[in-house]
């Protein structure tokens, strides 16, 4: 975590390169800790999520760890992912992603958990789960279907297909497209800073007071893990093959 200007606005990277800033257990229990820190500190206005490098926001979760749970560790695994997305959601202040590339799976679920993306022309989004026989767990059902809408969320979550910068600008995923974005963020969240941080922190929770069923799918995520076609279609993610599904 890093302080921007003042320390007005407070910079969280996610910082595993090597990987594509893929999320593993500790990378994102310290993204937990750090985001409910930033969310916690009064001196913090607004807070800038971004992943390190250029080629990746956050890839997704690690599937190689995946694919070795049980439905209740998936169910553990799960609630990782729903503490550190509602750190982002019920902060009082506002979050904003500045996409720097791949953002799929659980890093799609970080960026739509933010109040506002930015994206680089670069960026590529998506929730590929179905294409390993789960769906998404860290609230992807619900804030995909709230941010874009519930065709777009069906389309996207049904087929798994990633969008491009482009795409996601126009159905909504976004709100920008801008290069470099982190500065682009940076300018935002500087401008978000300068406003009545009571009435930002009231206007967030108001907007985000709708009904939801994140319970359900947290719930939900962690038993599919015990079923035989997800137990193929992460190993064979891991093996780099087809899966071969079977469940009809």
């Amino acid at each position: 975590m890093e302080r921007d200007g003042a320390g007005a606005v407070a910079v969280v990277t996610i910082d595993r390169e090597e990987a594509l800033n893929a999320l593993d257990v500790a990378t994102l229990t310290e993204l937990r800790d750090r985001l409910r820190e930033v969310g916690g500190d009064s001196a913090v206005r607004a807070v800038v999520l971004t992943g390190a490098g250029e080629k990746a926001f956050a890839a997704g979760a690690d599937i190689k760890y995946m694919s070795g749970l049980d439905a209740e560790q998936a169910k553990a695994w799960g609630a990782l992912g729903h503490e550190t997305t509602a750190a982002l959601e019920s902060m009082p202040k506002p979050a904003i992603a500045a996409i720097n590339g791949f953002a799929l799976g659980g890093g799609c679920e970080l960026a739509l958990a933010c109040d506002l993306r930015y994206a680089s022309a670069r960026a590529k989004l998506g929730q590929p789960e179905i294409n390993l026989a789960i769906v998404p767990g860290w609230g992807g059902t619900q804030r995909l279907t709230r941010v874009c809408g519930i065709g777009v969320a069906k389309d996207l979550i049904f087929t798994g297909r990633t969008v491009d910068a482009g795409e996601a600008l126009r159905i909504g995923l976004i709100n920008e497209i801008a290069d470099p974005v982190l500065e682009r963020a940076l300018e935002v969240a500087h401008s978000l800073a300068a406003k009545s941080a009571g009435a930002l922190a009231l206007a967030k929770r108001l907007v985000n007071m709708a009904p939801d069923a994140l319970d359900a799918e947290a719930r939900e995520f962690g038993e599919l893990f015990d079923s035989a076609d997800a137990k193929e279609g992460l190993a064979a993610f891991v093996e780099k093959r087809p899966p071969r599904f079977t469940a009809r």
